[in-house]
């Protein structure tokens, strides 16, 4: 168990220093975790992974909040929605075939990585050309689309979700993310609330990876208020390529 415990620790490190800076960080912490620990049931180390995802996120969340002004409207009505979606779906999870969305997602990821990568502009700057009423409306919709995603998959709603509040709402790179992770708290407190209900957390694991996650969301948010939006577009790109290849081999290779 020592061992397990080790290195399940460092990986929380590592991705909660991701998730600080550009979300994704799911996408090492819960790979990683099954693989650590394969004789229990999915649902279980889903579970269990929340916990020092939610710790790390709130972390972040709050030195974002020393720098950035949140749109509470716009705030409020995406982690509504995508709270009460997480629950939904953490309650599917064990009954829908992940693999018919996987591929979705890859081809979206893809166009992302495109789009970021030639347009120098993208998310350096905010730029707002909705009313208010459809920021609301958008943010609400894709709380709710977004939530379903983190309930039922999990790895990779920070990165998604920073992509909403920057393609769709005209946020930049720092904002997107400080709003982000309020939303994934909202997700991640869904899922535990569903999990540890049906007994799926093992917090024997899940309290120390926590503590380690928090010191790398610590780090990574410090990193990213430094060197600020252009800095956060590189991380962006890099964690986004690690994603397509992440759902590439999984749907292509497995």
């Amino acid at each position: 168990m020592i061992n397990e415990l080790v290195l399940l620790c460092l990986v929380a490190f590592a991705a909660g220093f991701i998730d600080a800076i550009v979300g994704g960080g799911g996408l090492l912490q819960t790979p990683a975790t099954l693989l650590i620990l394969p004789h229990y049931p999915v649902a279980t180390l889903l579970g269990t992974t929340k916990i020092p995802s939610i710790a790390g996120t709130t972390l972040a969340a709050f030195k974002y909040s020393k720098q950035v002004k949140f749109n509470l409207k716009v705030l409020a009505a995406c982690a509504s929605t995508a709270f009460f979606a997480a629950l939904l779906g953490a309650f599917l999870v064990s009954r829908i075939d992940n693999s018919v969305i996987k591929p979705i997602i890859l081809v979206v990821l893809v166009l992302v990585a495109l789009y970021t990568y030639f347009n120098k502009q993208f998310g350096i700057h905010q730029e707002k050309n909705h009313s208010v009423k459809q920021q609301v409306l958008m943010a609400a919709i894709f709380g709710l689309l977004i939530g379903f995603y983190d309930g039922l998959i999990g790895p990779g709603t920070g990165s998604f979700l920073i992509l909403v509040f920057i393609v769709v709402l005209g946020f930049d790179f720092i904002s997107a993310s400080a709003h982000a992770k309020i939303v994934n708290i909202a997700t991640n407190l869904a899922a535990i609330i569903y999990f540890s209900s049906t007994g799926h957390i093992l917090f024997q694991y899940a309290i120390p990876m926590a503590i380690f996650n928090l010191g790398g969301a610590y780090f990574g948010t410090k990193l990213a208020l430094l060197k600020g939006n252009k800095f956060v577009r590189i991380f962006f790109l890099i964690v986004v390529f690690g994603t397509i290849l992440r759902f590439a081999y999984d749907i292509l290779l497995r």
